[in-house]
C-alpha cells in the first residue's frame, strides 16, 4: 500500500469513528442536560456539560486529521505529527478547564444555598451515559490504536472520562432520592465528576506535553538501541544516541565507530545496516541518523586544561 493510501485509509478511519462520536455526544449532551434541569441534578447537568465539550475536540478531530497525516514538505521537513500533538494537548486542557468550571459552579450552589430536590428522571439520563459512553469508548480507543492515531485515543479516554463521571453523579441522584434530606449530595456528585475529569485530563495533557519538549524514549529502550546497533558487524562502539517521539514514532540519532582503516564505502554500507535494523525493530523507529566515527583502540579522553589568570596554553 502506497503512503497516500495509507493516508487515505486513516483520514477515512478517523473521520468515520469521530462522526459516530460526535453524534453520539450531541444526543446524549442534550438527554442529560435537560434531564438534569428536570431532574433538578447539578450532578447530570454538570455531566451533560461534559458530554457537550466531546463536541470540541470531535471538530477538531475531523479538521485536524487532514492536517497531520498529510506528508512532509520544504516547510515541515519531518512530516506534520506535531499538529496531532497539540490538538491532543488541546483536548486535555479542555478537559482541565471543564471539571474547573464544575467546581466553581458546586461551590457557587452550596454557598447560595440553591439546592433542591433531584428526580427519578436525572437517575435514568445518567444510567444511560455510563453504558452508551463506555462502550463509545471501547470502539474509539480500538480504532486510535488500530490506525496509530494518539489524538483518537485520547478522544476515546474523553468518553471513558465522561462515562465514569456518569456513576458518581448516578450515585448521587440515588442517594438523594432514597434519602431527601440528603439533597445536597448531589453537589458532592458533580465535584467527585470534576476529579474524573480533572483525572482524565493529565492523562492525555501529559505525553502530549512530554513530546512537544522532545522528551526522550526510556533508559531501558536507549539501552536496547544501543545494542542493536552494535549487534552489526563492523560496529565498535555506539554512542550520542538522542531519541525523541513524533506521534508514537521514535526519531533517533547516533553515532557508531567503526574500523578507520576501511573505505567510506564499507562505513556507509554499515550505517545502512543499522538504520535497517533500528527501523525494523519494535521500537516504532521510524528515522535513524547514523554518524560514522573512525575507531582507534588507543583513543583517550582529552584532558581539558583550564586556562587560569595570567597563563598562557
Amino acid at each position: 500500500m502506497t503512503e497516500e493510501a495509507k493516508r487515505a485509509e486513516q483520514v477515512a478511519a478517523v473521520s468515520r469513528v469521530t462522526w459516530v462520536g460526535l453524534i453520539v455526544n450531541v444526543l446524549l449532551a442534550a438527554v442529560k442536560i435537560v434531564a438534569g434541569i428536570m431532574g433538578n441534578s447539578r450532578a447530570v447537568t454538570a455531566d451533560g456539560i461534559h458530554s457537550l465539550s466531546d463536541l470540541v475536540t470531535d471538530v477538531s478531530l475531523l479538521v485536524g486529521v487532514r492536517m497531520w497525516t498529510a506528508p512532509p514538505d520544504d516547510a515541515h521537513p519531518y512530516g506534520h505529527q506535531r499538529y496531532e500533538t497539540l490538538i491532543t494537548a488541546g483536548i486535555g486542557l479542555l478537559l482541565a478547564a471543564v471539571a474547573i468550571g464544575i467546581v466553581v459552579d458546586a461551590s457557587i450552589a452550596y454557598s447560595g444555598q440553591h439546592l433542591r430536590h433531584v428526580k427519578l428522571v436525572a437517575l435514568w439520563a445518567a444510567l444511560a451515559s455510563i453504558v452508551v459512553k463506555e462502550i463509545l469508548y471501547r470502539w474509539t480507543a480500538h480504532y486510535g490504536r488500530l490506525h496509530r492515531a494518539p489524538s483518537v485515543v485520547a478522544n476515546a479516554w474523553h468518553h471513558r472520562s465522561d462515562a465514569l463521571s456518569s456513576i458518581p453523579a448516578g450515585l448521587s441522584v440515588l442517594v438523594a432520592l432514597v434519602f431527601p434530606e440528603l439533597h445536597w449530595v448531589d453537589l458532592v456528585g458533580s465535584i467527585i465528576v470534576a476529579f474524573f475529569i480533572m483525572h482524565a485530563a493529565w492523562e492525555v495533557t501529559l505525553p502530549a506535553v512530554n513530546e512537544l519538549v522532545d522528551k526522550g524514549v526510556s533508559k531501558d529502550i536507549v539501552e536496547s538501541l544501543k545494542q542493536l546497533a552494535a549487534s552489526v558487524d563492523g560496529v565498535q562502539d555506539v554512542h550520542k544516541v538522542r531519541t525523541r517521539y513524533q506521534g508514537l514514532a521514535v526519531f533517533v540519532d547516533l553515532h557508531i565507530s567503526v574500523d578507520g582503516a576501511i573505505s567510506v564505502e564499507e562505513g556507509h554500507a554499515i550505517a545502512d545496516k543499522v538504520e535497517a535494523l533500528l527501523q525494523g525493530s519494535e521500537y516504532d523507529v521510524a528515522d535513524a541518523l547514523v554518524h560514522v566515527d573512525p575507531h582507534r583502540s588507543d583513543r583517550r579522553p582529552q584532558q581539558r586544561r583550564t586556562r587560569r589568570r595570567g597563563q598562557s596554553l
